[in-house]
Order: structure tokens, then sequence, then C-alpha cells
């Protein structure tokens, strides 16, 4: 690859080197000089609309927009002088010609671009007497309400919703003066409800139907933390009052998803506090469940699992986590199940196959693993099944970023015609069921199939094998024996090769990792590895066995007809994924449930704890492309406990029993470092996690003998969320649920 030719120029009088074609205000920002400027955002197109960015440029005639001109060698520029503060105060006084001047009531009150730009340089009088342009504040939808007379028509919400997210909702209107931004269904908005416009407007001119009229920002208290809905791993910075959530936004733009965020991650908090949230241990007597204390219920859960036990043994009990739950409280989880009740009967809803990924790199995988930074700056993108857009929002944002900015092409191959089709270089078209019959052949070229879709598989691995690096994104069609299938034919391409699968839920990476699997401990050491399982046992203080144990559909088959007699489910509906729901109980004896909500199962559980949310606890989480991140606790919440805080209260209930032994955690920290030492691939440095950056795992499955790993059809499998579902969780989250979009989702 050529390199990239650097320009030497001078901003201040300081010498500064950027690569070519870089424009003098990102050259700027790299020597921490601001212009300011309110049309301009990093990644999107140049509008030059508001002319604030204007600066000197030595044996230049006049002023000159710093957004819209590129460098040049020994090119010398000044940022601030008198001309140009003159410039930018004349700008402003425009700006405000019709602007309302309401700052005391408006949302963006401490927060608006145009308030701390008039601060430093507009002036206290105006030359204009003129009647302002008034229009009535529009409601746009449940979440987006516009404010044309303080729109400074920037354009930005208008470019990120075309270029950025594809939608193209928003457009100008009217000439002049009158301009207006107008959405595309004349008085209300279609669209896939981001808030990236509200998020990027410069001004109050579009707001939040959440947060409006609420608070205000210097009340609030801020905490960035992972978007506890789908695998993407964004950040999102909660907005906080009095232990509510007030908002959620992307103000931290250190994340992975730096400027993005779905409707997920902008408005799906406020399950924190929906009413019918659980708010104290209950108990069954009878036919209903009774609150009780938490001495009560966890002494009755000890109690009931320790009858089990001794009547039916460590195969009479099944464990199901969950892919919401931290990486700590995971790890807690299938050590309780192993090491105390001596079971791999531990699974969790698998919605994405990271061990057949794994087992097919091999030694491989640390370095074939593709991050949301190597997405965003592919040259060639491979997408086999799923639909990113609805999927996995941040996938399809890094991908659509790098058409945008590099130039990338798009391969998909897939038995349904997604919203990325429009995007893609090629499409190609399998039925469904067919994805690995596809794959067969073009990695062995094997298998009978239609010509057409042979000739088109031609020139799909043609046009990948002349592409210097390839990032293959694949979702739950493919699993076991069709990931290799996939990578082999990945091995047969000319330029470098990394791969991502993508889950569902924000920790179905970490559940995988943690070793929530009935044939995998930590780090997905298989069970019969004499070395590793000797390795936990000296950690744990437990005998682990060496017999693979019942997956989670399995486990529900078995409550059913009596060959299973407890069930322990945290964070999980298990009843909702892999049973027939009106069978209700079966024949299970005992059902212990961690929830915030009266699922399917919790229901019929015989103690239910109620459990702290993602928003309400530490820890880490790891997301779809193995990127650990830290969780950080944004609010109190009365009654729930966190799941560490469960599983060591009831471990230490099972010690007075004479079953396991105790945890001694006293933080989720303490957790994370023991992780650290025990699970190879997660010994990470804590620095970068502390800072709030993502760090990679470097997880990988030695070759050990075994057969060619593949799991039986249907184990692995998709929820299908959209934009507005979030499995069981999204039921609860009220505000998506109440838009249009959502009610029309299939």
């Amino acid at each position: 690859m050529a390199e990239t030719k650097l320009i030497t120029l001078k901003i201040n009088d300081r010498e500064v080197q950027v690569p070519h074609g870089t424009s003098i205000i990102e050259a700027a920002r790299r020597i921490g000089t601001e212009v300011p400027s309110f049309c301009y955002f990093p990644g999107l197109a140049v509008q030059a609309a508001c002319r604030m960015c204007l600066v000197e440029v030595e044996k230049m005639p006049k002023l000159q927009t710093a957004c819209s001109l590129a460098v040049s060698e020994g090119m010398v520029v000044k940022t601030d002088t008198a001309q140009i503060h003159d410039a930018r105060k004349a700008m402003l006084e425009f700006l405000l010609t019709n602007h309302p001047l309401d700052c005391p009531v408006c949302d963006k009150g401490g927060e608006c671009e145009l308030q701390d730009m008039v601060f430093r340089y507009g002036a206290d009088t105006s030359r204009f007497v003129e009647e302002k342009i008034h229009r009535p504040e529009e409601k746009w939808s449940d979440l987006v309400y516009y404010d044309s007379p303080r729109c400074i028509l920037c354009f930005r919400c208008v470019t990120v919703c075309d270029a950025g997210m594809d939608v193209k909702a928003l457009g100008v209107g009217m000439r002049g003066a009158n301009s207006i931004i107008i959405p595309n269904r004349e008085d209300h908005l279609e669209c896939e409800e981001c808030g990236m416009c509200i998020d990027i407007c410069p001004v109050g001119a579009l707001t939040s139907g959440t947060y409006r009229y609420k608070t205000r920002p210097w009340e609030m208290t801020y905490v960035s933390t992972v978007c506890t809905h789908c695998s993407n791993g964004c950040k999102t910075t909660l907005s906080v009052r009095n232990h509510e959530i007030m908002r959620a936004n992307n103000r931290d733009l250190s994340g992975i998803n730096e400027d993005f965020l779905c409707i997920k991650g902008r408005f799906g908090f406020d399950f924190t506090t929906h009413p019918e949230r659980i708010k104290q241990p209950m108990v069954r007597k009878g036919d209903k469940l009774y609150p009780v204390s938490w001495e009560e219920a966890a002494q009755t859960a000890a109690t009931r699992l320790k009858q089990v036990y001794d009547a039916g043994g460590k195969d009479s009990i099944g464990f199901i986590g969950s892919n919401r739950t931290s990486n700590e409280e995971n790890y807690l989880f299938q050590r309780l199940a192993r090491a105390t009740f001596g079971t791999n009967n531990l699974d969790h809803h698998r919605t994405a196959d990271y061990t057949g990924l794994l087992t097919a790199l091999g030694d491989n995988a640390a370095d074939s693993v593709l991050t949301m930074k190597h997405l965003g700056e592919s040259k060639a993108v491979l997408l086999v099944g799923n639909d990113p857009t609805n999927q996995n929002p941040l996938v399809a944002w890094q991908i659509r970023k790098a058409i945008r900015q590099i130039g990338a092409k798009l391969f998909i191959l897939n038995a349904h015609e997604i919203k990325l089709k429009r995007k893609a270089t090629q499409f190609v078209k399998v039925e469904a069921g067919q994805e690995a019959a596809a794959l067969n052949w073009m990695a062995h070229e094997q298998g009978r199939l239609d010509s057409s879709l042979v000739e088109q598989l031609v020139q799909l691995q043609a046009a990948l094998d002349a592409e210097p690096e390839v990032a293959i994104v694949f979702g739950a069609e493919i699993t076991g024996a069709a990931i290799a299938l996939l990578v082999a034919f990945g091995s047969k391409l000319h330029g470098k090769v990394r791969y991502m699968a993508l889950g569902d839920y924000a920790n179905s990476r970490g559940a995988a990792d943690m070793g929530l699997l009935p044939d995998r401990l930590p780090s997905y050491a298989h069970v019969d590895d004499s070395a590793a399982r000797e390795g936990f046992e000296r950690l744990w203080g437990g005998v682990i066995p060496s017999k693979t144990g019942m997956t989670a559909p399995a486990m529900v088959d078995a409550a059913q007809n009596g060959n299973l007699k407890a069930l322990y489910v945290m964070g999980a509906n298990p009843l909702a994924h892999f049973g027939t729901l009106g069978f209700g109980r079966g024949k299970l004896e005992l059902l212990i449930v961690h929830e915030m909500f009266l699922t399917e199962t919790a229901k019929i559980a015989d103690v239910v704890f109620p459990a702290a949310s993602a928003y309400e606890k530490e820890g880490t989480v790891t997301n779809t492309s193995g990127e650990i991140q830290r969780l950080q606790k944004a609010a109190e919440v009365m009654g729930p406990r966190t799941d560490f805080d469960l599983l060591r209260i009831l471990s230490h209930q099972l010690e007075k029993l004479g079953l396991g032994k105790a945890f001694h955690y006293k933080t989720p920290h303490a957790v994370f470092e023991e992780i650290r030492k025990a699970v190879p691939g997660y010994d990470v440095q804590p620095t970068g996690l502390l800072t709030g950056a993502a760090e990679s795992t470097r997880v990988r499955i030695a070759k050990n003998g075994h057969a060619p790993y593949d799991v039986p059809v249907g184990l692995i499998r998709s929820a299908h969320d959209t934009l507005f579902t979030s499995g069981t969780l999204g039921r609860f989250c009220t505000t998506m649920e109440s838009l249009p979009e959502a009610e029309a989702k299939p």
C-alpha cells in the first residue's frame, strides 16, 4: 500500500504535518487549536454553510473557510486575528437575526454551540430592528421536536440522516431567510428514530421528546457506560439526576461507536423505571409468589437447592445464564455450577457461534478477529447472513462509513434483500438455509448449485481475491462446520482476512468467553481438558466434571419430563426462547430466577430475586468483536441487587449448609483481576478500561485432537430483533414500543 504523503504547514506560527487532503480545520484540531464551526462535523460531507470557520491564509486575498480548504505545502494559516474576530462576530449577528433568544427555557441552554460562540465573539447589540420571523414548534414524532426559529440552517441533521444513516428523512424547504428543515412525511417523521439529528444539532432547534423541559444540563451527572441492548458495544453517556436516568446520548465520543447511537442506545433506558420492575424478593407459597425478606429468600433458595442436590445428585440441577449480565457475574455463575454443584448442565441463549469461529481460526484467532475500528477502515466487506441495520446497527454504520469515507466495496450473501443491499457492489441471493452450500462451493468447489448462482459466486470470489484486505462478517445463519467452510474460503484469498461473528445482546460474546457452555470452560477449554480443568479446580476449590452437560433447550425439555429436578436461571427467559410457553413448569421441583421483570419464566418460579440492570452495576462486558469495555454504575435503585451480590449471598448460604465454598470477592473488580490471570486471552491492561477505552481479547482455541466443531441445528439462533425490539427487555422500553415504527415491525 502506498504511503500517505505528508504536508507541512504553519498554523499560528506552529509547524504541523498532516496527510495530503486534510482540511485546515482538521489540521488545526491536531495541534489543539479550535476553529469554530456550526455546519462542519468530522466524517460527514462538507457544507461550508455557516461561515464561522473563516481563517486567514497567507497570499490569499480574502478569508477562507477552514472546513472546505485542503492544506498545501508551505501554507501559512492564522486562526485568531482581529479581522477573523470581526468576521465571526458579523456572522453571529446574522445568525441571531431571527433567533428567539429563549435560552432560559431552551433545552440546549448550557450545551449550545451558538451560545458559546456568542459569548466568545458576539456583540451585545444588533443592527437588525425588523420583526423576527416566527413559526410554531412542530412535533415530528414522539421523540423529535423541531423549533424552526432556533434553527441556524447548518444542515448537520440533513447530512447525518442522508450520508450517515442512509435514511434521508430530512430535507430543506423554502429559500433564503424562510428556509426550514422539513421531514419526509410532510408534518411528521418516518425513519429509524435514531435521534442522531438531535445530538448533532448545535443549537436547540431539534430536541428530545423524552428529555425536554425536565431538567438542566448542570443539574445532572454524566456517566459513560456500555449500551445494554445489542452486541455491538456502543458507549452511551447517561445523564442522571437524583439517581434517575433522564436521557442518553453520545456526548462521550471516545467509544468505539464515536458519534453513532441507534434508538436503543439513545432512548432505550426507560425500562429502569418501568412500573412492573420487581423491587422485592418473592417466594412461592402455594399457587402464588409472595414478597419476602432477603434473608428468607436466600435461605429458601439455598436450602431447597441442597435438598434437590442431596436427593438427585449433581446432574439433577441445571443452570441457564444470561447474555446481558457482566463478565464477572457470568464467571461466578459458571463457577457456582461447576465447582459448587459439580455439573456442566450450563448454557445460555446462544445467538452467534463464537466457539465455532475460534475453533476454525485456531492459533490464528487472535490476529484474525475483526474489531469495530478495523471494520470502519476496511476496503472490502463480505456480509454473510444477518441484517445489520436492524440487528447490529453499529456494524451497519461502520460499513456505511467505510463506503462513504474510503470507497470500500460491500459484497452480500443473503437470503433476504436487506437495506444494505443498496450500498452493495454485489448482492448474491441464496435460498434460506443454503448459505453453507454456497460457502462449500466457494471453499472447495463442491456441491450442486444452480448455474446462475455459481456464476455469481465465481464473480464474488474473483472480486474478493483482488482486494488487499477483506472483512468477513456473518450472522447466526453460519454455525459450526459452515464457519469452517467460511474460514477455508477466506484462507484462499490473497489479501488479509479478518472475521466477525454477529451476536444479539450486550454480552453474548462475554457469556461464551466466560464458559456459559455445557462443553467449554472459560476461554473455551474443553471440559475434558485435564490441565485446564485442574487449574480451575485449584483456583476454585471444587471438582469439575469432565462430562459434557445439557444445552439450554435440552434442560428445558428435561425439566418438562422430570429428568431435571431444579433449574437456576440468571437473567434469562428460557421458556420463551426454548420452550412451549403453554407447558409451564413441567415436572420441575425447583425454579430459581434472577430477573428485573416477571417474565414467562419468572412467573412460574419458586424463588425470584430482583436484579439490577446493566446501568446500575459495575463490571465489564465483551462485544461481538471481542472488545472488552467497562460498565459504570449510573444510578442507584431501591430494592434490586446486582447478580454479583446475589451470587455472593447464595454462595455464603450454601457454604453454611456444607455445599461448596463461599465467594469472598469484595467487588467486581476483584473478580476481573482473577479473570485476567486465569482466563487465557483476557490478560488485558486495566488502564485502558479505566479510562473508558475498549481492549481487545486475544482468545484462541488450540488444536487438541477433538473432532471438527459442529452444533445441532437450531441451537444457535438469532432472536431477529429489529431496531425497536430487544428481546425480553425490549417490551419494557416504553418509549420505543410506543412508536408507530415499532408497531409496524414484522
